[in-house]
C-alpha cells in the first residue's frame, strides 16, 4: 500500500497449503513460485489418541485408540457427504478431551464404555438424521454388546418439558417429544465442549425452539 515495512532479518512466512481441505484453494502459481515447497506428512492418529488417552489416564489406550480411529475412518468413509461434516485431528482431539472428564466424573465406569459414551454424544449432534442408524452400526460394531446408556441432566430434561408443555410445542405423549428435549440435551452439551455452536436443520425444523428451550431451561 505505498508504504515501506520494516522486516526483522529473523522473520519467515509459512503457508499452509490443503486444498483438499473443506473451504481451502489452491494457492495461484505466480505465487506460488516465490515460496520454497516442503512436504508434510499426515499425523499418526493413532499414536496421538493412544497418547492423549493415556494422558488422560486410561489404562487400555493402544486398544482404544485403534477403535478410535478405525470408527472415525469408516464414519468418514460411509456416511454422507456433509459441509459440516469433520472426521480430522480436531473432533479427535474434542472427544479424547471429553472420554478424560468422563472418566474422572466415573471411575468405576469400564473404560471402553467411557469411550464409546464420549463418541457417540460429542458426534450424535451433528449427524443429519439418515446418518444416525449408520454411526449407531458402527459403533455397536467396534463396541460389540456394548451399552452406555445417558446419564445426568435429568434437571435440565425436566425444566426443557415443562417449558415446551407450557408454552404448547408439544406433550410427552408425543410421539418425538422425546426425540426433541435429546436435541437440546445434545446442544447444551456440544455448548459445554466447543467454543462455537452452530444449530442448522431445515424451515421449520425446531431449531429457534430448541435454543429458546435451552435458554429458559437453565
Amino acid at each position: 500500500m505505498d508504504a515501506d515495512v520494516p522486516l526483522m532479518p529473523s522473520i519467515g512466512i509459512f503457508i499452509t497449503m490443503n486444498p483438499g481441505y473443506a473451504g481451502r484453494s489452491e494457492l495461484p502459481d505466480n505465487l506460488k513460485a516465490l515460496f520454497r515447497p516442503v512436504t508434510m506428512t499426515a499425523p499418526g492418529l493413532t499414536m496421538i489418541c493412544e497418547n492423549m488417552l493415556m494422558s488422560e489416564g486410561f489404562n487400555t489406550a493402544k486398544v482404544l485408540a485403534l477403535k478410535m480411529v478405525t470408527l472415525y475412518k469408516l464414519t468418514s468413509e460411509q456416511l454422507s457427504k456433509q459441509y459440516h461434516y469433520e472426521f480430522g485431528l480436531r473432533p479427535i482431539k474434542s472427544v479424547l478431551v471429553q472420554a478424560g472428564s468422563l472418566k474422572r466424573m466415573y471411575p468405576d465406569m469400564p473404560e471402553d464404555a467411557v469411550l464409546m459414551r464420549a463418541l457417540r454424544d460429542m458426534n450424535m449432534p451433528k449427524f443429519v438424521f439418515e446418518d444416525e442408524p449408520l454411526f449407531k452400526g458402527l459403533l455397536q460394531d467396534l463396541f460389540p454388546g456394548l451399552r452406555a446408556d445417558r446419564v445426568g441432566n435429568e434437571e435440565l430434561k425436566t425444566n426443557s418439558t415443562d417449558f415446551l408443555e407450557d408454552n404448547g410445542y408439544g406433550s410427552r405423549e408425543d410421539k418425538y417429544f422425546d426425540d426433541q428435549i435429546g436435541k437440546v440435551v445434545q446442544l447444551f452439551e456440544t455448548s459445554s465442549t466447543r467454543h462455537t455452536t452452530m444449530v442448522v436443520g431445515p424451515t421449520s425444523g425446531g431449531k429457534s425452539v430448541i435454543i429458546k428451550t435451552l435458554a429458559e431451561a437453565l
